[in-house]
């Protein structure tokens, strides 16, 4: 499997069905490109360091800012941190 089709793959991914994949294995080996994915539907802008830094920034509207290293596979506690964030942000009125 080519890292192109990887990437196509979560991208057509359903809105609910990656959050939910993330919920239930943060241990899995999730890549940077699900994380801005995920962040990019809802809402986070994405911020990739110019001078090859090792980490990216995301940002919300709303003043949330979460940093999350680039390196693979990405910890389960910044996965959990991204998915407690959003359903934080879901449950704003």
């Amino acid at each position: 499997m080519k890292v192109t089709d990887v990437v196509e793959s979560v991208i057509f991914m359903p809105r609910d069905k990656l959050l939910e994949k993330m919920r239930n294995n943060p241990r899995d080996d999730w890549r940077i490109a699900n994380v801005e994915t995920l962040a990019n539907r809802y809402g986070f802008s994405v911020n990739r360091p110019k001078g090859g830094g090792s980490h990216v920034t995301l940002r919300h509207d709303s003043g949330i800012k979460l940093t999350i290293p680039a390196r693979r596979p990405i910890k389960p506690r910044y996965i959990k941190e991204l998915v407690k964030t959003i359903d934080q942000l879901e449950d704003e009125p």
